[in-house]
């Protein structure tokens, strides 16, 4: 960081006469971060029933096989996964956009608490836009599981240092 708070962007020409920072590199001018691994988690229901794991599962296992893959990408990349694989659509609710024989299924998802990634709901899309619809419901989800997990309980439920 500069004095500014700015990132500072290293140039390759700096990182060959040896000069490193720890989390950011430039390969031939391209702007690399190193990987931060994201937690996926699924959204479920106080009936412990999950939309996007019950839509996953139903799926043949050529398809389910293409859809972890995805998600194993944006767990990865988490906010850098570029479109045309994944865009914000309105108020911190992002979709994954998956080709699926043919149709263009949509998983909805929104960031908290730093590294965490939770699947709230999934659908065909037919037309240009997300239904609002869709996009709603994720943001219910949104609010229901910051409700029943505040930060410190997720990280203990999930294990982790707080």
């Amino acid at each position: 960081m500069d004095t500014a708070g700015k990132t500072t962007l290293w140039t390759s020409q700096k990182l060959l006469m040896g000069v490193k920072y720890p989390c950011f590199y430039i390969i031939k001018d391209v702007y690399l971060t190193m990987p931060k691994k994201w937690k996926i988690i699924y959204y479920e229901t106080k009936q412990n029933e999950s939309e996007v794991y019950q839509f996953i599962e139903t799926q043949k296992d050529r398809n389910k096989a293409k859809i972890l893959s995805w998600l194993s990408i944006l767990e990865t990349k988490g906010p850098l996964l570029p479109r045309p694989y994944a865009d914000l659509l309105k108020d911190g609710i992002h979709e994954l956009r998956i080709k699926l024989s043919g149709n263009q299924i949509k998983i909805l998802y929104f960031f908290c608490y730093e590294n965490y990634i939770i699947l709230t709901n999934s659908f065909s899309k037919n037309k240009e836009r997300v239904p609002e619809k869709e996009i709603n419901k994720a943001k219910k989800c949104r609010t229901d599981f910051l409700k029943q997990y505040p930060e410190n309980k997720l990280r203990r439920d999930y294990n982790e240092n707080i």
